[in-house]
């Protein structure tokens, strides 16, 4: 719906001027927050992003694998693959819908018009949800998954705030990304809900028995 929005130009195009004229009159009210705002876009850059992704894939497979869980492969091998994917999809659209730069009706002097979706936005958003999917099973305490799934969200949310506050991306450019990284996690999170059934299913191998309760299951939180 919004790739045919921006390609028709759509009643969603004129509220993204507007928001687009708030975010730079509030970045033009507050320059001291244009450095922290460009941190927060440069987690978007894949020499931050993947290497973040690479290390809970390691993570989460190196715990599964010890647990001898049956599809402890699945959910890191489901998240690779759609950070893999990524880059072809919103390649596609950005070259397919050919959207000029923020608050310009016209093509760049040298054609470049791959605005929407933002590809920082996704990146960003895919490698810390995925992030976020592959370690939280792994730790033991409610509180503490609760906090760093709220960290994750609001970590995702500031990256694409921060490419509109610097004038990187229209809104709904990163609006775009949000929902094509939504697309993407969904299959990363029933991966880990499949293989978390397929593990409650197997039959505990000796000694593998918790001690609380007498109940027999592995003990994979941290």
């Amino acid at each position: 719906m919004l790739t045919r929005q921006v390609s028709d130009g759509g009643p969603l195009v004129d509220r993204d001027w507007s928001v687009l004229g708030w975010f730079q009159r509030a970045s033009a009210a507050h320059p001291a927050l244009r450095d922290p705002a460009q941190v927060l876009s440069d987690v978007g850059n894949v020499q931050v992003a993947v290497p973040l992704l690479l290390a809970a894939v390691v993570f989460a497979a190196l715990r599964g694998r010890a647990a001898r869980r049956p599809l402890w492969w699945l959910p890191p091998l489901t998240a690779a693959l759609a950070m893999a994917v990524l880059p072809l999809v919103v390649g596609g659209v950005k070259s397919a819908v050919a959207r000029p730069a923020p608050g310009k009706v016209h093509l760049g002097p040298n054609g470049y018009a791959g605005f929407f979706p933002s590809g920082h936005t996704a990146t960003s958003a895919v490698a810390i949800g995925a992030a976020a999917l592959l370690v939280l099973p792994f730790v033991r305490w409610a509180a503490v998954r609760a906090v760093l799934a709220a960290a994750a969200v609001l970590l995702a949310a500031a990256v694409g705030a921060a490419l509109v506050w610097h004038g990187y991306h229209w809104p709904l450019d990163v609006l775009a990304s949000w929902c094509l990284a939504g697309a993407l996690l969904s299959v990363v999170a029933a991966a880990g809900v499949l293989e978390r059934v397929v593990a409650g299913r197997r039959p505990p191998a000796a000694g593998a028995g918790s001690a609380v309760g007498g109940e027999a299951e592995v003990d994979t939180a941290v």
